[in-house]
């Protein structure tokens, strides 16, 4: 794969007890050089014009006030330094970077990953919250569509918490599919099977809110009703909110998912994006453990370097089946 990294995201400080830390792309990096075939790209970072595709200029112009005078608590869980500004419009960059590169070609082992903090996908037009500045994917899929460069895009987000942001943005908007796989009950309470969109947005926007202590199984059955979803939108570009956070061992998490599991998921999301002829990039959200972060990140990267995921026999527990009944019946599926 091709990675997007910029050591400018280093430099937003959250303080040495926050789980979203500058040490998180630092284990990704360390874990990357075991392998072959990692090439890194330094995008440039998005303009502040170009992040206002999806984010209110009042709050834009307020986070760059914020960190200007040094930053502080934005909120209880967001945190940011002098250096917050230019990682997040790095962060955004890096995104918007993996989105033209796919929508350009890159595909296969060139397939665009961007390596990106803070992370984005909580981030509102007009907020910023859980860890999140700028919505790195929503700005990637509005930038891509006001350019031309894509007429509908879809992101499915993997992370272990709901996507609120993303799913904010898009909500009433025809052009924007967003589905997410998420823990039921986490941090930030969205994400019901019930909201799927509004007003001329309607039908695009399905969650599928996962018990704990749901799988590998559990997640990839969820994505084939996702994946019939997406093929009837027909996206030009296909991103995923990578987060890693739902892995079995992370810490802040109660889903199950391994680390052969997200290769497991990665593999078919290609299949996916192959059979309709839509281009496909990464993009990095949570992931809290270094350890299963890393080794996930770098499992994705093998499965598109040539290594074919392993198998899992196991079925998706009963909690699963009932909600993918509800999922397909509310989406017609």
């Amino acid at each position: 794969m091709q990675f997007g990294y910029n050591e400018t995201c280093l430099d937003h400080d959250t303080g040495a007890r926050h789980p979203e830390t500058p040490d998180r792309l630092r284990a990704v990096r360390r874990q990357l050089a075991r392998r072959h075939g990692v090439e890194y790209v330094s995008a440039d970072p998005a303009s502040a014009e170009s992040v206002s595709v999806v984010h209110d200029d009042g709050y834009i112009d307020d986070l760059r006030s914020f960190c200007a005078e040094g930053g502080g608590d934005w909120d209880p869980d967001t945190v940011a330094s002098s250096g917050t500004w230019e990682a997040a419009l790095t962060s955004a960059g890096l995104a918007q970077w993996a989105a033209e590169r796919a929508l350009a070609g890159d595909d296969g082992r060139e397939t665009p990953f961007s390596l990106g903090r803070p992370p984005g996908h909580h981030a509102v037009a007009d907020n910023a919250m859980g860890f999140c500045f700028f919505n790195n994917a929503a700005v990637a899929a509005g930038t891509a569509i006001a350019r031309g460069d894509a007429d509908r895009v879809a992101v499915f987000d993997w992370d272990v918490h709901h996507g609120n942001g993303t799913q904010d943005i898009f909500y009433d908007r025809e052009d924007v599919f967003y589905a997410s796989i998420h823990e039921k009950g986490l941090f930030p309470g969205t994400g019901a099977v019930d909201e799927v969109g509004t007003g001329a947005g309607e039908g695009t926007t399905l969650n599928v809110p996962l018990r704990s202590g749901a799988g590998d199984a559990d997640c990839l059955a969820a994505f084939e009703a996702i994946a019939t979803a997406i093929e009837r939108f027909d996206a030009d570009l296909l991103l995923v909110s990578a987060g890693f956070d739902a892995h079995r061992h992370d810490p802040i998490s109660r889903l199950r998912v391994s680390t052969e599991g997200y290769a497991l998921l990665a593999d078919r999301v290609r299949e996916v994006a192959g059979e309709m002829g839509a281009a496909l990039a990464f993009v990095l959200e949570g992931g809290y453990g270094l350890d299963t972060l890393s080794e996930s990140v770098a499992t994705v990267h093998e499965t598109f370097d040539g290594r074919a995921p392993v198998a899992s026999d196991d079925d998706p527990i009963d909690a699963t089946r009932s909600l993918l009944d509800r999922v397909r019946s509310t989406h017609d599926l």
